[in-house]
């Protein structure tokens, strides 16, 4: 991987991956606007898999030695233009890697403020979110994940819904919360938060299971503790228009036909352990497969 001389990566980055797909021009053009309602950097990775037999002809300060390493800088080249274009004044750091597109991006994104990807790709990011390479980026990222989906364009204000959805389960989604206050503040938007609390559930059988009033009492109180932490972050972001809506049944179908109206989705993804990374539940499944709006997927220890 090379960076620019003199330009040091600094602290609320916002990340994109760039393969010159449609989807990902998508992306670009969504961290721009991420990263200028964060006064960030805007960090472009492109990483071009043509290159993993020559690794040498991503020396910057060499001649290209295949046309493929070209094309690679021509796609960078056009990505800063674009940005430049759409907001002169931001600060952009472009990065051309041979290395693998996910543990790249995990690597450089490791301290951003945001990750930006688009959902279908060529080359070192093929089938983002719809096959196994943004499947591993989802699971094992440990910053907020932004998935552009489809030809999702951006949306503030006037030109979107003007809504920012969040799903909660539990309070072990705090943090996916406080992203959505927060982001529904950088938007000046509403904020809908939807809990998503399946009924409980016994099963007859060979197996020992807690007791019907047990189980629809730990339900009961993970309920509590959720409300109690969006009450407590509704009165820390007193400015926020909040509705609160509660679904028992089908929670990923509730979520999935709630964002038709949401410029961005928020959902939390749990890390069970160090070697697994994040489990993607069917939930967080289904969002990433057919949100009708981008999706941030927050991770939580």
């Amino acid at each position: 991987m090379t960076r620019p001389a003199g330009k040091p990566v600094r602290d609320g980055r916002v990340v994109v991956g760039l393969d010159g797909s449609d989807s990902a021009w998508a992306a670009l053009d969504r961290a721009v606007a991420e990263a200028r309602r964060r006064d960030a950097t805007l960090e472009i990775v492109h990483a071009w898999p043509w290159a993993r037999t020559d690794p040498l002809a991503f020396d910057p300060d060499s001649e290209p030695r295949r046309p493929a390493v070209e094309i690679a800088r021509t796609v960078l080249r056009l990505a800063m233009s674009r940005a430049q274009e759409q907001d002169p004044r931001l600060r952009i750091v472009p990065t051309l890697t041979a290395q693998d597109a996910v543990p790249e991006l995990l690597r450089i994104g490791e301290d951003a403020a945001l990750i930006v990807i688009g959902t279908r790709g060529l080359g070192g990011f093929t089938g983002l979110l719809l096959g196994s390479v943004g499947l591993r980026l989802a699971a094992h990222t440990r910053r907020p994940l932004l998935v552009v989906r489809g030809g999702s364009t951006v949306a503030y204000g006037p030109e979107g819904h003007g809504k920012v959805l969040v799903g909660v389960e539990s309070g072990a989604d705090a943090a996916a919360a406080r992203f959505a206050f927060e982001e529904a503040a950088r938007r000046r938007a509403r904020l809908r938060v939807l809990y998503a609390w399946p009924k409980p559930r016994v099963f007859a059988g060979d197996h020992a299971l807690p007791a019907r009033e047990v189980v629809a009492l730990r339900a009961e109180r993970e309920q509590t503790v959720a409300h109690g932490m969006v009450a407590g972050l509704r009165e820390e972001f007193g400015q926020i228009r909040v509705r609160e809506h509660t679904t028992h049944s089908a929670p990923a179908h509730a979520l999935v036909e709630a964002s038709r109206a949401a410029d961005v989705l928020v959902l939390a993804v749990h890390r069970r352990t160090p070697r697994l990374g994040m489990q993607l539940g069917p939930v967080t499944h289904a969002a990433l497969h057919h949100a009708h709006c981008p999706v941030v997927l927050v991770p939580v220890e």
